[in-house]
């Protein structure tokens, strides 16, 4: 077996380990950020189960830590009550990123962590079959129900050779974006190989792992091997370490190979991870902002990379460099070995230990600029900044740049090998992680005027006649549906709030045309729901009566995420998306009668007079949940309290 296969079957409750068909993994371990998880505790308190069933659940805050109103706070309240009333481990605001921290104190080689966010495989880098999912699967998995999911392909990554000076893993994981697109990873797991894989740390490991969502893929897989024991020691935590390598004589779905002693330093320029570019052939493009951080390189290691860049120099003057630590452990090690005030000396802002920029909660650039990120994503607008220019790249392009001020080929300046590498120990303070209570009857969970009750969808209709209301392209995001930013974040909690700005950067008009026509269809074109994990990209239309999603091909977890609240995701032909217009109306006549009995839905435009049939592609178990209007109504009868 490889190593993906020997975590599927070691969690296997049902279905069978062949390729496309549905099965069930059991979870060990799940988390939730701020930004998702009020809406899955709420979800997890509508089951009635007293406490949390997996080994490991932890709830962190790290989205919403800009306290500009009352929301937040309240829901920070929210989240370390129901942490302390459920069993669940409390990361407090200030002690980092969700992906981050779980990687430094609580991933565990063989494994399964369900995470509601999008950049959970983070994880993955010790050997752990990490996914992201919608809240609402992940509160299942915390009242003690499998994850179910289609078995997925496993694509073999082979790397050799090893990293020259001024590349890093981060263009590792752009050359795979650049072969396989935003699309190329959907229904695979991909597994890393190979000798180039020995000498990656597990901080190099999960800068790969993690962008692998920018690839659509269920998850990125790599060994736990001696690298992974190390990193295990210096976190003091080598009672968690065990060996879990793909045997010798493992197959796979699909291969590809990659010396990545040929691969230069790589960007993804505007707007999107897959439109990929060697840094060399960009030429002299000014840069006015520079943010170092995420959730995928903001560890001690990518940190001590910039502040190596910048020792003793100072910034450009026409540039912004930003950073954001990782966690607390990080901002520790480096305000003690002096690479912090490095950092400062050259003219950097140092950030809180979140999200931050990343998701536009502050720091967006100026107007018509080039902002140059360590991020994983550069979706239009995800900045803040409307017809934003943000390109990615690795920490070392970041800190050369930022020092000239135009996007730098690090190989220029950086002749020797650039390495930070892991240290010997890392500074270990638990102090803000609050551990679960054994005795909770006391606690009394804290809810803010924000918090509204969870919006429940009524049964599936017999019959449907219905206009579509909204047309769009391909590559639509989670972001484009359900923004996220400074000003509708803190409404996580508050769905009729939220509602109001579903689809806003696309069509303004959106939520007011559809409570106007009382619910509605969507077209979307390939690839539709890539992107972030947030279900409130699903529940808030389903709020506002969307009843069904047409589209060419689904993202994975925003598909699972429409089902889920009970909208049906229907793949549509090229032609059909070609001939069906906004404003059309349409006829769905026999809707839970074919999804009960049939494999496909008729429908027809009234305004053409033209009959279609989509398949539904509903396994029997999400039949039964759409005709019940979402999973919510369906699991309530089936979980054991």
């Amino acid at each position: 077996m490889n190593i993906t296969q020997k975590l599927i079957s070691s969690h296997l409750v049902s279905g069978n380990m062949k390729t496309g068909e549905e099965i069930a993994i059991s979870i060990d371990q799940t988390l939730t950020q701020d930004a998702t998880g009020t809406m899955a505790y709420l979800e997890f308190e509508a089951m009635g189960i007293p406490r949390v069933r997996t080994k490991l659940s932890v709830s962190y805050v790290d989205h919403n830590t800009l306290q500009s109103g009352f929301e937040n706070a309240d829901d920070h309240r929210f989240l370390q009550t129901i942490a302390a009333k459920y069993g669940i481990y409390f990361s407090r605001p200030g002690n980092g990123i969700c992906h981050q921290v779980h990687l430094e104190r609580f991933a565990r080689p063989g494994q399964t962590l369900l995470g509601s966010d999008s950049h959970t495989p983070n994880a993955s880098a010790v050997g752990m079959l990490a996914i992201g999912a919608g809240g609402l699967n992940v509160a299942l998995a915390m009242a003690g129900e499998p994850f179910w999911l289609d078995m997925p392909k496993v694509l073999n990554v082979r790397l050799s050779g090893k990293l020259t000076p001024g590349v890093t893993a981060k263009d590792i994981v752009l050359e795979v974006l650049r072969r396989l697109t935003v699309k190329g990873g959907v229904g695979r797991v991909i597994e890393y190989t190979g000798e180039g894989v020995a000498a990656l740390t597990v901080p190099e490991r999960a800068t790969i792992t993690n962008m692998g969502a920018e690839l659509g893929a269920t998850s990125s897989v790599f060994p736990s091997d001696q690298q992974t024991l190390a990193f295990f020691k210096a976190q003091q935590r080598e009672g968690d370490w065990q060996e879990l390598l793909a045997d010798a004589d493992a197959e796979y779905d699909e291969e590809i190979n990659i010396d990545i002693s040929k691969l230069g330093p790589l960007l993804a320029t505007p707007s999107s991870p897959d439109n990929i570019k060697p840094v060399e052939e960009l030429g002299q493009i000014p840069v006015r902002q520079v943010c170092i951080g995420s959730c995928v390189n903001s560890s001690y290691s990518d940190l001590m990379l910039a502040a190596q860049v910048l020792k003793g120099k100072k910034i450009h003057k026409d540039v912004s460099l930003a950073i954001s630590p990782g966690s607390r452990q990080t901002l520790q090690m480096i305000s003690e070995n002096g690479a912090l005030t490095e950092l400062v000396s050259a003219g950097a802002r140092i950030l809180e230990s979140t999200c931050g920029p990343c998701i536009g909660m502050g720091q967006s650039p100026p107007t018509g600029a080039v902002s140059l990120r360590t991020f994983n994503r550069n979706f239009p607008g995800r900045s803040g900044t409307p017809n934003d220019r943000s390109y990615l790249c690795s920490p070392l392009t970041a800190a050369v740049s930022a020092l000239t001020g135009m996007i730098t080929d690090p190989r220029d300046s950086i002749k020797e090998s650039a390495v930070s590498g892991i240290p010997e120990n890392y500074i270990i303070d638990d102090s803000m992680i609050v551990p679960p209570l054994e005795d909770s009857s006391g606690v009394i969970i804290e809810r803010g005027p924000n918090i509204k009750p969870f919006p429940i969808r009524k049964p599936l209709e017999e019959s449907l006649k219905i206009k579509l209301i909204l047309k769009v392209g391909d590559n639509i995001t989670t972001d484009d549906i359900m923004p996220a930013g400074a000003k509708i974040l803190p409404l996580r909690s508050n769905i009729p709030a939220i509602s109001e700005y579903v689809f806003s950067k696309v069509d303004s008009t959106f939520s007011s045309r559809a409570k106007e026509a009382g619910g509605g269809v969507v077209l979307g074109g390939n690839n539709y729901g890539q992107g972030s994990s947030r279900e409130h990209a699903a529940l808030a239309p389903m709020y506002l009566g969307i009843k069904v999603v047409l589209a060419k091909s689904f993202a994975r977890i925003h598909k699972d995420n429409l089902i889920n609240f009970g909208i049906i995701p229907l793949e549509v032909q090229p032609f059909v998306y070609d001939e069906l217009q906004q404003g059309s109306e349409l006829e769905f006549p026999a809707l839970a009668a074919e999804v009960r009995d049939a494999g496909s839905i008729t429908f027809k435009d009234l305004k053409t007079g033209r009959s279609y049939s989509a398949p539904h592609g509903l396994t029997q178990r999400q039949r039964e949940m759409v005709l019940a209007g979402g999973m919510l109504n369906y699991i309530k009868s089936q979980v054991k309290r």
